[in-house]
């Protein structure tokens, strides 16, 4: 089984800001905002929602296939994924444009403040999901059988949506970061149209006010609403159930980057993989747990064995 993994390719720029933003914002100057962090260390991770989602998924043996569009600068980060054996062949490269770029600035409390340029991401929409299943059958690899729409250019989002259920695969919708770019119209649409809807709380909050719905109601147009919480863990709604997900313990706490997108990969292996929602929740939460303790969103590097050893060493069984 292989699963399109759309969303955005970017090169993240990480900044670690030695304080923390609330002490140098004042409440009521926001209006007349001026300021400026002095970041000791910076470096360049290879980033992107669909980038990281694939990476964790091949971590875990699934086979991640991803649909994005890149810029004239995207040489390393396409060497790279080869190197990986992530399918690439489904990316599309614009000479003339920028790869999406991410800058992020972490604080102690690991908030995080983020400029990003969507440069070629813009034009996801010229990519189709009919071009992927058809050059699949005619090569004869595994079919598309599961999908994620991540955060991308606001088109290809909509447009992405709309061709995995006329293609009838089912798909995880995950606005993210592209949420505040559609109506509650237009979202009520793209989660009618999804299996599965995954957003973090804030996300969530925002998601049912632009809806008017509650998480719960919304839970009840798809087959499961994934609701992630941080150090909380997350909460499944699924089957009219409420299933609580526990957090996993991270060995260290160094970088949240990427850290959603982990569980993402974690959810589409269990999806995969016919596991049911608890041990799907738990997966995804491990994955979650291990990026944290890493710096970037692509540096963690275990062998499927290591993951099942801490799968079991955090919750007294296997998958």
């Amino acid at each position: 089984m292989a699963s399109l993994i759309c969303g955005s390719i970017a090169y993240d720029t990480i900044m670690n800001f030695e304080g923390r933003f609330q002490d140098q914002i004042l409440p009521d100057q926001i209006h007349i905002l001026n300021v400026a962090f002095l970041v000791p260390s910076m470096r360049r991770e290879f980033g992107g929602c669909a980038g990281n989602i694939a990476y964790n998924l091949k971590l875990l043996g699934g086979e991640p296939v991803i649909m994005a569009t890149v810029g004239g600068d995207a040489a390393p980060y396409l060497d790279r994924l080869r190197d990986l054996k992530i399918d690439a062949s489904h990316i599309r490269t614009l000479e003339n444009a920028f790869t999406a770029q991410a800058m992020i600035t972490t604080d102690l409390s690991n908030n995080q403040i983020t400029a990003f340029h969507p440069g070629a991401m813009n034009e996801s929409h010229l990519n189709q999901v009919s071009d992927v299943t058809a050059a699949r059958t005619q090569k004869k690899s595994a079919p598309v059988s599961l999908a994620i729409v991540a955060p991308d250019g606001r088109a290809g989002m909509w447009e992405h949506c709309h061709q995995l259920a006329d293609a009838q695969i089912p798909f995880i919708f995950d606005p993210g970061q592209g949420l505040p770019m559609f109506d509650g119209p237009e979202l009520l649409e793209l989660t009618e149209l999804a299996s599965y809807l995954a957003v973090n709380d804030y996300e969530g909050e925002m998601l049912s006010k632009r809806t008017g719905l509650s998480l719960a109601q919304l839970g009840e147009r798809v087959k499961a609403l994934i609701v992630t919480k941080g150090a909380e863990g997350a909460q499944i709604y699924a089957g009219g159930k409420s299933i609580a997900i526990p957090p996993v313990k991270a060995t260290q706490l160094i970088d949240p980057t990427g850290c959603g997108d982990a569980f993402r990969g974690g959810l589409l292996f269990g999806l995969e993989n016919g596991m049911d929602w608890e041990t799907t929740g738990r997966l995804a939460s491990l994955m979650g747990s291990i990026k944290i303790a890493h710096q970037g969103p692509q540096n963690h590097q275990l062998s499927l064995d290591q993951i099942k050893d801490q799968f079991k060493t955090a919750f007294g069984f296997g998958f």
